[in-house]
């Protein structure tokens, strides 16, 4: 436990000392929501509508940007072989990097997009959902792209490659996320809906670091 909270307070340091990172994923984030009502005009019932769905593909894409940073500088660096030949499994050291990462990256786009969903006029009783809906899915995101990260590590181009693979992977986190701003408005209920998403993150818990750690091991041989 001391080594994953080591790796974890490591991890959280290095992202907070290179905050230009964490800026461009917020900033994308926000001049993602922003420029959305200009493209479609100021129709108030239209944005309201389809606000949810824009904060989730905003933040979904603003994930992608981060994803090269969990283990790209480590892989360069030869620390990411230390990670493996230390005496915490792998798999909980993906899953310390992870937390970190959702620390620095979901957690920040969930704080932020209350103020966001003002802007693109979502109805108020709809942004704690949203809110809700984004803290329990956000940590899936971080979980699903680790295992893309690894898979791309030592890739030409492995952002470009990265977003082809991890989007399908965000589908159903986008999918229920979004359902349950909807069911909001429209009354339909969001307790399904949040349920789902829920199940999505509890599953990537174990899972992801099983699959992020073998794609990591044959990365390393």
């Amino acid at each position: 436990m001391a080594a994953f909270v080591g790796l974890f307070r490591r991890e959280l340091r290095l992202a907070l000392r290179q905050g230009g990172e964490v800026g461009l994923v917020l900033g994308f984030f926000v001049l993602a929501v922003v420029l959305f009502p200009f493209a479609i005009g100021p129709e108030p019932e239209l944005l309201r509508r389809i606000g949810g769905g824009i904060l989730w593909v905003a933040a979904l894409l603003a994930a992608v940007l981060s994803l090269d940073r969990l283990f790209a500088a480590d892989h360069a660096d030869g620390g990411l072989d230390l990670i493996a030949l230390s005496a915490l499994p792998l798999e909980v050291a993906v899953l310390a990097k992870c937390a970190a990462h959702w620390a620095t990256t979901g957690l920040p786009l969930t704080l932020l997009s209350p103020a966001l969903a003002l802007f693109v006029d979502l109805d108020a009783a709809a942004i704690p959902v949203l809110a809700l809906g984004l803290l329990i899915g956000t940590p899936a995101l971080s979980l699903l792209g680790a295992i893309v990260a690894a898979l791309t590590l030592g890739a030409r181009r492995p952002g470009v490659l990265s977003s082809l693979l991890v989007l399908p992977l965000y589908l159903p986190p986008l999918i229920f996320g979004t359902a349950a701003v909807l069911g909001q408005i429209s009354g339909g209920g969001v307790r399904v809906h949040l349920l789902l998403l829920g199940a999505v993150t509890l599953a990537a818990v174990p899972l992801a670091p099983l699959a992020t750690a073998a794609a990591l091991r044959e990365a390393l041989d």
